[in-house]
């Protein structure tokens, strides 16, 4: 008995290197190497983001072995998610509203929060469009019959919209025309498909449109709040370690690049 024991202890001391390996995936970020505590986490993010961060995803899992699952949407739906407990490791909000709710609850991890790029409002028409709308205040023009914007509850371009309208004075005026979508990308496919006259969407949109839309107007500066991209982790994450790497991989030079080339700005 006393030399099964003994086997026994040796083949669990010849193992234990192996199962920590295991535990932390040795993947290599840079000149250092990372425990991942799983290689693999589920980032909540703005749909606005979708195309930039499914090309760093794929720099970051090149870099590191770590994969990276997302959940795209309007950042309000994306914000009930999390409160009902689905398994997030970290958030990137197209709006500050929607992670300070997070944070007055106690749900973000403070200390990793941090705003990541900046976007701007355009006015955009179908690419056959024939009412010559040249600026915003075009909008109140009797032959623009449907206009489309996020719905300001949960989609922060739509906040943004309703603010510069307010301050241009059209929102009421405007209200029997507007047409809210779920998100900012289906503001874009309402106009691809002509289904509306005019849209109000982020400018890192319009490319993805493949030229079925027409910029038409940019939307004066000073008429909306700045907008700003947050990110952090979500406290409780399944992978916290894993989830804070890729935090710094998109605020590190590398992440900044790949949103650059997705058209949007750097924080100031």
């Amino acid at each position: 008995m006393k030399s099964m024991l003994r086997r026994a202890n040796k083949f669990v001391m010849l193992l234990a290197p192996l199962l920590a390996c295991a535990v932390f995936s040795c993947s290599r970020h840079g000149s250092r190497l990372v425990g991942t505590d799983g290689g693999q986490i589920t980032v909540a993010a703005a749909i606005s983001l979708k195309d930039a961060f499914l090309s760093m995803a794929q720099t970051y899992q090149e870099r590191t072995g770590d994969k990276v699952n997302f959940s795209f949407g309007a950042s309000g739906e994306l914000l009930r998610q999390i409160e009902a407990g689905a398994p997030i490791d970290a958030f990137a909000s197209a709006g500050q509203r929607e992670m300070d709710d997070l944070q007055s609850k106690g749900m973000v991890e403070v200390a990793t929060r941090a705003d990541f790029a900046r976007n701007s409002l355009v006015m955009v028409a179908p690419a056959g469009s024939t009412l010559g709308l040249n600026a915003v205040s075009d909008l109140a023009r009797p032959a623009v019959k449907r206009i489309s914007i996020g719905n300001p509850k949960t989609v922060p371009a739509g906040m943004y919209a309703q603010q510069m309208l307010a301050h241009m004075q059209l929102w009421q005026k405007l209200q029997p025309r507007l047409i809210f979508a779920e998100n900012v990308r289906q503001v874009l496919e309402y106009v691809e498909r002509g289904e509306v006259n005019a849209g109000i969407v982020y400018s890192t949109d319009v490319s993805i449109a493949h030229g079925e839309v027409q910029v038409a107007a940019r939307a004066p500066e000073g008429t909306y709040g700045p907008i700003l991209y947050p990110i952090a982790t979500i406290k409780g994450s399944p992978h916290p370690g894993a989830a804070k790497e890729f935090v710094r991989f998109v605020l590190a030079p590398d992440g900044r690049r790949v949103l650059q080339e997705f058209g949007f700005l750097p924080v100031k």
